[in-house]
């Protein structure tokens, strides 16, 4: 088996020289990325920062209500996050909070139209199925390096790197909604004469809403499971005490991040449940 593993295909090479070219090539772009998601990032802190927690809470709260029309929901939500401050993590659970909905906002927006398009050409579909797959097999550690390159350490990487391992998830869920919008539906809008436009937007969008939902929903638990990873190259947020934790063999402090970690993934879930099912 020599002969096999001294012609070795030289796949670490080739992205290692791939990724030096982008870094000295691409600086311009990356710095101009790494400034408008570290202005959002900062807006959405400032947002969840600066008032006191009680406004806050009571802000989820009224989202909830609006969103499920259910006070056992509004209970839960505000028992949840009564509980994250009893234990002293507010903090670090509004920087969680910034990572998970930056993730949102970006994966979404990239996603949905991505999702769109898919579906309205098998073909790229057919093209990005592989990519789509190698982004959610591939361990989430391997993002980490890339992000570091072009990013540096701080909440930037870490966003990046949980945006790549989410985004197939809003986009598969996406180009399954509007694929599957009932043939004769479609084609009764347009005997009717209906744009194309008109169709995406008030047939194949509206059908596909559930789907896009759930991609939402996928979105948040997903982004949930990088704040942990995200961590390890200085993204702030209920990840640190993890790692802490884990350093120092201090079980107390990693049961409490982590339960933390639940409750938030357990609000999150129950505010949007609901519209996905």
């Amino acid at each position: 088996m020599d002969w096999l593993t001294d012609n070795k295909i030289p796949v670490g090479r080739v992205a290692a020289d791939g990724f030096d070219w982008l870094d000295a090539n691409g600086a311009a772009f990356f710095d101009w990325v790494s400034d408008r998601l570290e202005a959002m990032i900062d807006a959405i802190l400032w947002v969840l920062q600066t008032p006191h927690p009680l406004l806050v809470i009571a802000g989820f709260a009224a989202l909830a209500w609006g969103l499920q029309r259910r006070w056992s929901v509004v209970a839960l939500v505000v028992a949840g996050f009564l509980f994250i401050l009893n234990q002293g993590y507010w903090e670090e659970t509004t920087e969680s909070l910034t990572l998970v909905l930056s993730a949102c906002v970006l994966c979404m927006g990239l996603g949905v139209p991505i999702g769109i398009a898919a579906a309205h050409r098998p073909r790229l579909y057919a093209w990005m199925r592989p990519v789509l797959d190698l982004m959610q097999t591939l361990p989430t550690f391997v993002y980490l390096i890339p992000a570091i390159v072009f990013f540096g350490i701080g909440m930037v990487p870490g966003l990046i790197a949980t945006a790549i391992f989410v985004l197939p998830a809003p986009i598969r869920l996406t180009h399954l909604g509007v694929s599957t919008t009932p043939p004769a539906l479609l084609e009764a809008v347009r005997s009717f004469g209906a744009t194309p436009w008109q169709t995406l937007l008030k047939v194949e969008l509206p059908s596909a809403f559930p789907q896009i939902m759930t991609g939402l929903n996928q979105t948040i638990m997903l982004s949930l499971s990088m704040v942990v990873i995200a961590a390890l190259v200085g993204a702030d947020g209920l990840g640190v005490p993890v790692v802490r934790a884990l350093n120092q063999v201090n079980t107390s402090l990693g049961f409490e991040s982590g339960l933390v970690i639940v409750v938030v993934a357990i609000i999150l879930d129950r505010m949007l449940r609901r519209d996905t099912e």
